[in-house]
C-alpha cells in the first residue's frame, strides 16, 4: 500500500475519533456535542487570529476561510451524527424485533409445557381414582 492510499483512512479515523470524543464528553447528546465543537473551533480560531498580523484585508480573508472551514466541519459532523443515529435506530428496531420473537417463542413453550402437565395430571387423577373406586 502506498502512503497516498492510507491518508484518507488516517484522516477518517481521526475524524471518527474526534466525533467520538465530543459525543462521549457530551454524554451522547449530539446537540450538546455540536455546541462543544463550535465552542472549541471558535477558541481555536480566536487563538489563531490573535497570532496573525492584523491587516484588514488578511483578517477579512482569514475570517471567510475560517467560516468556510467551520461550515465544512459542521456539515461533516452533522452527517456523522445522522448516520450514527440511523444505526442506533436500526439496532433498536432489530433488538425490539428479537425481543418480541423471543417472547412469542417463550409463550409457546410455556403453553406446550402447561398442556403436557394438564394431560399428565388428568392421567394421574384417573389412575388414582381407579384405586379408590372412582371411574
Amino acid at each position: 500500500m502506498s502512503s497516498k492510499s492510507r491518508a484518507p483512512l488516517v484522516l477518517g479515523a481521526g475524524a471518527l475519533g474526534a466525533i467520538g470524543y465530543y459525543l462521549y464528553s457530551s454524554g451522547g447528546d449530539p446537540n450538546l456535542a455540536k455546541k462543544q465543537v463550535e465552542r472549541d473551533s471558535h477558541r481555536a480560531a480566536d487563538s489563531i487570529k490573535s497570532q496573525l498580523p492584523t491587516t484588514s484585508a488578511s483578517s477579512t480573508n482569514a475570517k471567510k476561510e475560517g467560516q468556510e472551514v467551520g461550515k465544512e466541519i459542521g456539515a461533516k459532523f452533522d452527517n456523522a451524527v445522522s448516520s450514527t443515529e440511523k444505526e442506533l435506530a436500526k439496532i433498536k428496531n432489530d433488538t425490539e424485533a428479537y425481543a418480541k420473537q423471543a417472547r412469542t417463542d417463550t409463550l409457546k413453550k410455556i403453553d406446550e409445557i402447561d398442556r403436557k402437565v394438564e394431560e399428565g395430571a388428568a392421567k394421574s387423577k384417573g389412575y388414582f381414582s381407579s384405586w379408590f373406586g372412582g371411574k
